[in-house]
């Protein structure tokens, strides 16, 4: 199996990297805004899971080696 991204599937994730980096940043301020306390969880859960997989979109832009 290839160890390398073809140039659509490389725009892609990074197009999903993007979009992912938008929504931390707006679940992140939102929570700092927000008064009620069940939001403001709802919302730092959305954040961390946001972190995770903005984490794993950039391990596949990054890692070359080969997993088979």
């Amino acid at each position: 199996m290839t160890k390398y991204l073809g140039l659509h599937e490389t725009l892609d994730l990074h197009e999903l990297l993007t979009f992912k980096n938008l929504c931390l940043t707006k679940a992140t301020t939102m929570s700092v805004l927000a008064q009620d306390p069940e939001l403001k969880a709802i919302l730092s859960e959305d954040a961390a899971i946001g972190t995770q997989h903005i984490q794993k979109l950039q391990k596949f832009l990054t890692d070359r080696s080969d997993n088979e």
